[in-house]
């Protein structure tokens, strides 16, 4: 994995950070390189309240927040922010004001690759609205000041109409950091969990291989 200066993360809700991405974060992070998060909203609207429920509709943003920022510390992020914009709303934000505020935070943070998701390949509104912002926001830049962007696809069509991904990280060395990610996100992720933990116990060789590989399709302009 090549050293980055500086790398800049951007997803919509706690716990985007922790299926795909974690591994490489942590992996980032040990060859010495800062990550900074930033986190548009707390996933207040996120379906879930626990299992059994210890969340309300009420308590959820500041359990959301305090999920986050134990996920933050188990990858060993730096620098998170959280820019308090409302859940399953981002798809409804102005696309050029979403891209200006992406470029402010862009130009503060000076990163050498940025991580999002990739328009119209990531199901949900939030994650597609986020994604557009990012490329809008780094494809206003001159060619060669524009970070590298790399980006998490998962929709049915992905490799179909994109190809195969460009990168594919092994972070088998830092699973038990990417499961601690995870499992901090506990009110979303705890039946997910206890499945995970049972087809890992059963060496299920497509569990095996989706925690121990992480995708990434590099954003050509």
């Amino acid at each position: 994995m090549e050293k980055e200066r500086q790398i800049l993360v951007i997803f919509p809700h706690p716990d985007d950070e922790a299926f795909g991405v974690s591994g490489t974060l942590a992996l980032h992070i040990q060859n010495g390189a800062p990550v900074t998060y930033a986190c548009l909203t707390l996933g207040e609207m996120g379906r879930n309240l626990g299992n059994p429920p210890f969340a309300t509709r009420e308590s959820l943003p500041q359990i959301r927040k305090l999920e986050l920022q134990n996920a933050a510390q188990s990858i060993g992020i730096q620098d998170l922010r959280m820019l308090g914009y409302r859940d399953k709303t981002v798809e409804f934000e102005d696309p050029e004001k979403l891209a200006d505020h992406m470029g402010e935070i862009i130009a503060d943070v000076n990163p050498s690759l940025i991580i999002t998701f990739y328009p119209g390949y990531s199901v949900h509104p939030d994650h597609d609205a986020t994604g557009a912002a990012v490329v809008k926001a780094v494809g206003r830049l001159a060619p060669e000041k524009r970070p590298n962007l790399h980006c998490v696809a998962f929709s049915k069509n992905t490799l179909d109409e994109l190809g195969a991904p460009d990168i594919v990280n092994d972070v088998t060395a830092v699973s038990d950091q990417k499961i601690a990610t995870i499992k901090a996100h506990a009110s979303q992720t705890q039946l997910m969990i206890q499945n995970m933990a049972e087809k890992l116990k059963a060496n299920d060789p497509d569990m095996i291989a989706w925690v121990n590989n992480e995708r990434f399709w590099t954003y050509k302009f």
